[in-house]
């Protein structure tokens, strides 16, 4: 729609600049401006125009001062790391860096899990794999215990983190921690640990992506309070006048009618046209005025508004705003290279073409001006901000909780698991060893049992 405005807004000063200055040879288009430039200086059309302008720049910088409001102060008090850790209390406003700052901050905790996981866990698997493969040692000894809780807690956790990864959709994580189990049960090492590996880098990345998705619940939250609080409290100075300076109701009223004034000055310009000029039958000596009109005669535009800019119900014998140009296009008539029309009609392509743009402009005004004017004055922005606060936002906020505490849930159900695999994989092959170095027959050579 405001496409539509700007090609409207745009059109409205063509269609003046080519009702005055279109310096056309053809006794036509000089015939229109002569009937435009007496209708300016009789009503004043245009000079309003130029005014309207004037006075709404003349009251929107005549605003009364309001008093200023921090947009959810309470659910902003974070630590500001950008302000020695004190506590931020600027209220919600994106282009405040303090407050991203004191946002991203309360993410930290899991940025800083992410980074002991990898660090830590990353050390101890190449610790094993040093240990392993530089101080070789017979595997024997096992302990039941820790044999039988690896695997106990080794399937509580492979199924919980099933069970939470189907609920957050987290198709990754399901699969790895499906294979992970059945390949520590089968015994499986190169697969244990090749998903081992695969698994601690997927469990860091994890630990970041909840971290960023508490980052993205609390700006959620914190933007639906300052919505809300918005909308109680019209008329204060907050964060959002950056982003929508909107301006009082006395401006927005006073667009408003000069918005109904342009086009009701503007109807009655073409319906002059139309009076004086299109259905007249001007004889051949009343240059500039003739052009040959004939025919059957043109009906008037209708005026949406009456002198007092109330609204005016239109005559049966009227054309609307919304038709006009195209019942307009049955009375043009076909011209000669003189300009004069060489068949029946009232109109010339050049005349209509101006009528055309007039009307697009008026109806444009008509249709959209209370619109934009909820736009000025931010009655639009508040309604949606109270459909979003009231039908959106709780379910934006219990979702986006859901979510990185799922993510929570499941990255620690798979760390959890990604260390048991290797304790009980740890386990199963000392066990499996000890079994059969206890079964060989005596002087056999250990070495072969294994």
């Amino acid at each position: 729609m405001l496409l539509c405005f700007r090609s409207k807004f745009i059109l409205l000063f063509l269609a003046i600049f080519v009702f005055l200055n279109d310096a056309s040879p053809s006794q036509s288009s000089h015939l229109l401006h002569t009937v435009l430039r007496k209708s300016e200086g009789k009503d004043g059309a245009f000079v309003d125009v130029v005014r309207w302008e004037t006075a709404r720049r003349s009251v929107a910088e005549e605003t009364v001062e309001n008093s200023s409001l921090i947009l959810a102060e309470g659910r902003t008090r974070r630590r500001d790391p950008l302000n020695s850790f004190t506590r931020y209390s600027g209220g919600w406003n994106i282009s405040n860096s303090h407050y991203w700052a004191s946002v991203a901050f309360t993410a930290v905790p899991l940025f800083v899990i992410a980074a002991i996981w990898f660090i830590v866990f990353g050390l101890c698997l190449s610790l094993i794999c040093l240990c392993y493969c530089c101080c070789p040692r017979e595997p024997y000894g096992y302990s039941r215990t820790a044999y039988a809780l690896s695997l106990i807690l080794l399937i509580l956790f492979t199924i919980a983190a099933m069970r939470w990864a189907l609920i957050i959709v987290a198709a990754v994580m399901l699969f790895l921690t499906f294979l992970g189990f059945l390949f520590s049960v089968f015994g499986l090492r190169v697969l244990v640990y090749t998903l081992v590996i695969v698994g601690w880098i997927l469990v860091a990345g994890t630990f970041i992506l909840c971290g960023v998705f508490l980052l993205l619940h609390n700006v959620v939250a914190d933007t639906c309070v300052a919505m809300d609080e918005w909308v109680q409290n019209p008329t204060a100075h907050t964060a959002l006048d950056d982003i929508l300076p909107c301006v009082d109701n006395t401006t927005a009223q006073e667009t408003l009618l000069r918005t109904k004034d342009v086009t009701y000055q503007l109807v009655n310009v073409v319906d002059r046209v139309i009076n004086n000029v299109t259905n007249l039958n001007i004889p051949p000596n009343g240059s500039p005025l003739y052009f040959n009109q004939s025919g059957p005669l043109m009906p008037l535009l209708c005026n949406p508004f009456n002198s007092d800019l109330s609204n005016r119900q239109c005559k049966a014998s009227e054309v609307d705003l919304n038709n006009a140009s195209q019942v307009w296009k049955n009375y043009v008539c076909e011209v000669s290279a003189s300009g004069i029309c060489a068949t029946p009609g009232r109109l010339t392509p050049t005349i209509y073409g101006q009528m055309e743009a007039a009307v697009n402009v008026s109806y444009g005004l008509y249709r959209y001006g209370p619109f934009l004017v909820d736009l000025q004055d931010c009655t639009f922005v508040r309604e949606t901000f109270t459909d979003i606060s009231q039908s959106h936002c709780p379910d934006l906020r219990r979702h986006s909780q859901w979510i990185y505490i799922g993510l929570v849930m499941v990255s620690s159900a798979v760390m959890l698991s990604l260390i048991f695999w290797v304790i009980y994989a740890r386990e199963r092959r000392h066990r499996v060893y000890t079994k059969q170095f206890n079964a060989r027959p005596a002087g056999e050579d250990p070495s072969k049992a294994a």
